[in-house]
């Protein structure tokens, strides 16, 4: 078992445990919860061996394999199943001890590891690979891509399938869903489910802990406290203990109070001193108990604007996409105090519908109607690149009301955890969620009566997104919003849409029904995959066809010309829009441009700044469609000529 007796701990001169004990038993799986910069990732540390307690005890089992998922993947030529089978350690050990054996002829040794790996599952680990690879959402035909084929969030996901990969004791997962959708989420909360040995959890997803774990380890001023049960059993207790702290506090100060006034009314007289001083002991003796509180420093709202347009937005059998239609006969009406939930599987179209309601992506076809006094708060997946690094929190709002009071802008910041010197850094300086944070603040103070929300709890932390979730919930206005944080969508939607097969339909079923019919979609999805692999392999050239395969590759080739060009064009001309951006963006840090007399430049500058990056938005989203287009014809022409 894992056990820390009287630890402390400290790192960088703040002390983050002191004289703490836990116990966590064989086969627990245990979530680990606290505020940011309480000490969860210095525990994990701890627990790896490459930390030491300042004091105290701290023991684990010496013949536990513990695993660790990386947060950091190298752009490698590799396979990208290759990488992960890299995951199992013990497997690469006897595979290569084969490969030795078998150039030394040595057959003693080979009859040897020939049955280690027998033992060790050897002849179905590429199988298992794969399973984890398509679980977690990676296509058949993306199996055997190299790892620098795929984007940040992808290579996470390849980590994460390395680290299922390897055989583990203790398995130590530090937000593990930050890039996962849906689908993938519900796909690893079984897995957890039937993972046999320890399990230490840190997440911000509330709904994934409340299913894959049994116990909440919780770090809160600077110790550890076990809770039985899952996080939502752990917040009853947890209320319920502060609740009975806080009365106990408040008794405490009337105690106090009492003790105070009977000392200084009687200290000075002669025959009260004994007593006054026997007070002044009881109450220095007294324990201090720190009153009841939630240390959530989040206390924010969305304001609604002044006025309102009845629709909001109307769209009638309207078709989306970019240069090719992904979603059809879409109809929708937006009306004040609407709230819709957008459930899909990944790729499905989700995001096209966003950025079409945003209005950052025109509509192929079809009727659309937007109210007069529509605003538009907006955040999208890339909201977080929009900021800029060199600015303040306050520059940031002073830029949208550049008369707005300093103390007026300081406090709104305060409600986003913004306080004190924080509000003068610059933002390049941020963690994620505090640049998630600061999107959201930015949206907030526009006052928008419609909300477009894709993906906004990535990055933020159980504290944040409670408060997130409070804030939608007392929203007036309209919202839409995509989310794999099911808990969030729960308390906040009163209505699902799903987003289909090039269709948006009311999904008339709760998220219980949508988690069990996304499952359903993904076996069918892995199992076609499996198929469309299979054909593919049949279709293959024989070496009978030399002639009708060499000019098929002459087609191919002849094909990927004009996908080259387009995916050329679009990084010139995004190429030359970023620099616009920079040129804008060092015009704004000049101080003086803040002062009243340059109000008209100013606006001027945020106005064209707006639209350089919608223009930047536009073109990147056409060009990564273009260069999908470019890959997959790319793929073909691979297939053909192995």
């Amino acid at each position: 078992m894992i056990k820390l007796s009287q630890v402390s701990l400290l790192r960088g001169g703040k002390r983050l445990l002191s004289d703490s004990n836990l116990v966590i038993h064989p086969g627990q799986k245990v979530g680990l919860t606290g505020v940011n910069g309480s000490g969860k990732s210095t525990l994990f540390a701890l627990i790896q061996n490459k930390i030491h307690p300042d004091t105290g005890e701290f023991s684990i089992p010496s013949g536990w394999r513990i695993t660790h998922m990386a947060q950091e993947v190298q752009a490698l030529a590799q396979a990208a199943v290759e990488y992960v089978l890299d995951g199992d350690h013990e497997l690469r050990r006897i595979e290569k001890g084969l490969a030795e054996a078998e150039a030394k002829g040595d057959d003693h040794a080979l009859a040897k590891l020939h049955a280690d790996f027998d033992a060790h599952h050897g002849y179905t680990a590429r199988s298992r690979a794969e399973q984890l690879m398509h679980g977690l959402g990676f296509r058949q035909e993306q199996i055997g891509n190299s790892v620098k084929d795929f984007s940040g969030g992808w290579r996470m996901r390849l980590n994460l399938a390395r680290t299922l990969m390897c055989p583990s004791d203790l398995l130590l997962l530090d937000e593990p869903t930050n890039h996962l959708d849906m689908d993938a989420i519900l796909w690893l909360e079984e897995w957890l489910k039937r993972y046999p040995g320890t399990l230490l959890l840190i997440s911000h997803d509330r709904d994934f802990l409340d299913n894959t774990i049994e116990n909440i380890a919780h770090i809160e001023r600077q110790d550890i406290t076990l809770y039985r049960g899952n996080y939502s059993a752990f917040e009853r207790i947890r209320a319920e203990r502060l609740t009975q702290q806080q009365a106990i506090h408040e008794r405490q100060v009337r105690e106090q109070e009492r003790l105070t006034k009977f000392i200084e009314r009687f200290r000075a007289k002669a025959t009260k001193a004994r007593q006054a001083q026997s007070r002044i002991k009881a109450l220095a003796r007294m324990e201090t108990i720190a009153p009841a509180h939630m240390d959530s420093p989040f206390t924010f709202r969305f304001p609604l604007s002044d006025k309102l347009s009845s629709p909001l937005i109307s769209m009638r059998k309207a078709s989306l996409g970019y240069n090719v239609e992904i979603l059809k006969d879409v109809t929708i009406n937006l009306q004040p105090g609407d709230s819709i939930g957008l459930l899909g599987p990944n790729g499905a179209g989700k995001s096209t519908l966003m950025k079409s309601l945003a209005g950052a992506l025109q509509k192929l076809a079809g009727e659309e109607q937007r109210g007069e006094h529509l605003r538009i708060g907006y955040f999208a997946q890339h909201q977080l690149e929009s900021l800029d690094l060199k600015a303040t929190p306050a520059i940031h709002i002073q830029r949208l009301s550049p008369g707005a009071r300093e103390q007026q802008v300081r406090d709104f910041l305060g409600s986003f955890g913004f306080r004190g010197e924080k509000v003068d850094e610059e933002v390049g300086s941020f963690s994620g969620g505090e640049q998630a944070r600061l999107a959201l603040a930015i949206i907030a103070w526009q006052k928008p009566n419609l909300l477009l929300l894709d993906e906004p709890t990535n990055h933020l932390d159980l504290e944040m997104r409670h408060a997130l979730t409070m804030a939608l919930q007392e929203f007036d206005g309209a919202m839409v919003l995509v989310s794999h944080d099911r808990h969030l969508l729960r308390y906040t939607v009163n209505d699902l849409y799903l987003v289909h097969d090039g269709k948006v339909d009311v999904y008339e079923g709760d998220l219980d029904e949508y988690s069990a019919w996304l499952a359903k979609i993904k076996r069918e999805e892995i199992s076609q995959a499996t198929a469309e692999d299979n054909a593919v392999e049949a279709l293959k050239p024989t070496a009978q066809d030399k002639k009708a395969r060499k000019r098929l590759e002459a087609e191919l080739r002849q094909k990927l010309r004009p996908y080259r060009q387009v995916v050329e064009k679009l990084e010139a001309q995004l190429e030359k829009i970023q620099q616009q951006l920079l040129q804008i963006e060092d015009q704004l840090g000049d101080a003086s441009l803040y002062e009243e007399s340059s109000k008209d430049r100013l606006r001027k500058l945020l106005d064209q700044q707006a639209e350089l990056s919608r223009q930047a938005a536009d073109t990147e989203d056409q060009w990564l469609l273009a260069s999908e287009e470019l890959e997959a014809a790319e793929e073909k022409l691979r297939l053909l000529t192995n």
